[in-house]
């Protein structure tokens, strides 16, 4: 869900939906519009070709007609067939009977569809001329067939299509039968009938003019409703209702959707049949199926482009943002160096400049903000750095007076020495008031010069600090504080002579300096209250801290030496060097000695001292 929030995603959506829904609905009315106009099309093509299969039927029968006219209309062929006077002459009989049959070959030969031609007169005669047997002369029995053409009354009697020939022998392909009675003109004196077989392929041939799919079937009724021939394979029903078209006889064309069928229907002049066509929707839908495959392949095609395209479009237009929301989490991480490069639209590319000047300002800010710190912590520093030396200045020159009554010249002139590089340590400030931990305790050693000048042997003092550690940065008078701190309120008081340990540890990544007495230590109390000038400032600002310093100056102890403002002193200026988590940390028991220990970082050094 929390993806599909997102401007890419759902503006990909968005154009996705869009270009498809303006596919799928122009899909859909070219589909629509070409359906109506291949269905008037296949309507207009079913319309055609019946009437020109109904046409060429007619055609096609008009010529069988003809043929068994000129047969009846051929007054030599009908004399020969009643002449009977020379049937006791065997030669002029077979004479006469070649004369007929060769009439017969040439009505034969004048069509390649005719399978036979039979006349059968009324005294048992039949003449054939046909494919296998050529012309000859036999006895016939009468049949069904025979029957219907005998009854006519001169007239073309259609007998339709049998699976075999009624009389031509060899011939075992379907025949399309028709015939008629032979007149005498004159006397209107009936001979006999012909019946002339055609090959039923022609017929089918022409039938299948009408059909409009690969499993369209044509079928031809007569007058009655039956079934005279059809294109269907192996006897298999049309499946046309029996009852289409309604009535037999038919004045035009007419077309119906029935049952998944087209059905189309044309009327045959002559014999008063009908021509019917029967083809399943599914073959007048082929282009339509055309169609559909070629609409698929175009929407499956501009589904894909559209997919790449709203792709395209959605990561031009959210790029320039995710670009701008990456550097903004860079921005909260603390980097403001860096820029965002948009080059979209107008409107991104203003609200991208907007956030590089920003960010720009803020940095610029950030900056001044930095400088302003360092400026004040060094300020601060000048300012706690002045607060060390007036009280030490003060004991030094009492003890000079002191030493100068009882006249030791000797030891004046190494006090002297010791506080002239005092002085000149303390003179040599540079930016940040840092030094080494080496001069820092050479600086400690001139100190205690002038301490153990004047405590003597009530003083021991053990320095342990190895050489590695010698280059660590530390601020400037950070020991001598703590060892006057020890000295004047720890060892000093004690009656008996007192030792000081001055020694350094590792911890982790820290570096511990520690000064240890075993002087007389701070109770409880006291302890209290100088911890509780360190602890707050660690959290809190000096403006917080002074109600705290200003109890601590009205305090009896502790307002005369200063003790606990010494101790803050250091830590402020160590916190300000190295952080907050460095600093100084007291363990004190009453009799028992004191312990401070200076928590400063191990990897803090440099290569010059100074």
């Amino acid at each position: 869900m929390r993806s599909f929030r997102s401007i890419h995603n759902r503006l990909f959506l968005l154009l996705l939906v869009g270009m498809l829904a303006l596919v799928l609905i122009t899909t859909y009315l070219y589909y629509q519009r070409a359906t109506e106009q291949i269905r008037t099309k296949v309507s207009d093509i079913a319309e055609k070709n019946m009437s020109q299969t109904a046409g060429l039927f007619d055609l096609l029968l008009k010529s069988y007609d003809s043929v068994t006219k000129s047969l009846n209309s051929n007054t030599e062929l009908i004399r020969l067939l009643q002449d009977r006077g020379n049937k006791d002459n065997p030669v002029v009989q077979v004479n006469n009977d070649q004369r007929i049959t060769d009439t017969l070959g040439a009505i034969f030969y004048s069509r390649d569809d005719i399978v036979g031609i039979h006349i059968v007169t009324y005294s048992g005669r039949v003449y054939s001329y046909e494919r296998s047997m050529g012309g000859m002369v036999r006895e016939y029995a009468e049949t069904a067939w025979f029957r219907i053409l005998r009854q006519s009354s001169g007239e073309m009697k259609w007998l339709g299509v049998y699976p075999q020939s009624l009389m031509s022998g060899g011939f075992d392909k379907p025949v399309f039968a028709f015939g008629r009675q032979l007149f005498e003109l004159t006397e209107l004196k009936q001979i006999g009938i012909v019946l002339i077989e055609t090959d039923a392929s022609a017929i089918i041939s022409a039938l299948s003019n009408a059909s409009l799919g690969a499993d369209s079937i044509v079928a031809i009724r007569d007058e009655h409703g039956m079934e005279i021939i059809s294109t269907a394979q192996g006897g298999e029903k049309t499946g046309i209702p029996q009852d289409w078209p309604s009535t037999a006889r038919i004045d035009g064309i007419r077309i119906q959707e029935m049952n998944g069928s087209l059905l189309t229907a044309a009327p045959i002049q002559k014999p008063e049949w009908t021509l019917i066509s029967q083809t399943p929707m599914s073959d007048m839908q082929l282009e339509l199926k055309k169609t559909r495959q070629y609409l698929m392949s175009v929407v499956i095609g501009v589904i894909i482009a559209a997919t790449f395209l709203a792709g395209f479009i959605s990561r031009t237009f959210s790029l320039p943002f995710k670009r701008l929301i990456r550097q903004m989490k860079q921005v909260e991480m603390g980097n403001f160096h860096g820029e965002v490069k948009a080059g979209s639209y107008e409107e991104i590319n203003v609200l991208v400049a907007s956030f590089n000047r920003m960010v720009g300002r803020i940095d610029e800010l950030i900056e001044r903000i930095k400088l302003a710190s360092i400026s004040e912590k060094n300020a601060q520093l000048q300012a706690l750095q002045t607060q060390v030396n007036p009280h030490f200045l003060f004991n030094t020159l009492d003890m000079i007076y002191w030493m100068l009554d009882e006249r030791e010249n000797d030891r004046l002139g190494r006090v002297i020495l010791a506080l002239s590089r005092m002085f000149r340590y303390n003179s040599e400030w540079e930016e940040g008031a840092s030094s080494t931990l080496g001069n820092e305790l050479e600086q400690m050693r001139n100190y205690l010069t002038i301490i153990e000048t004047r405590l003597g042997e009530r003083l021991h003092v053990n320095i342990s600090v190895p050489p590695q550690h010698l280059d660590s940065i530390i601020p400037k008078m950070t020991l001598q504080p703590i060892i006057e701190n020890a000295v004047k309120y720890g060892l000093e008081p004690m009656a008996q002579p007192g030792t000081l340990h001055v020694y350094s540890e590792e911890c982790d990544d820290r570096l511990l300096l520690i000064v240890k007495d075993d002087g007389v230590g701070m109770d409880a109390s006291t302890l209290e209250r100088l911890s509780a000038i360190l602890l707050p400032g660690r959290s809190g600002s000096e403006n917080e801290l002074e109600p705290q310093m200003k109890a601590m100056e009205q305090d009896e102890r502790l307002a005369a030496s200063r003790r606990g403002i010494g101790l803050f002193n250091v830590d402020q200026r160590l916190r300000l060097m190295f952080g907050e988590p460095y600093g100084l940390i007291l363990h004190s028991e009453s009799g028992q000695g004191t312990k401070v220990i200076v928590v400063m970082p191990k990897s803090e050094t440099r290569g010059a001292e100074v």
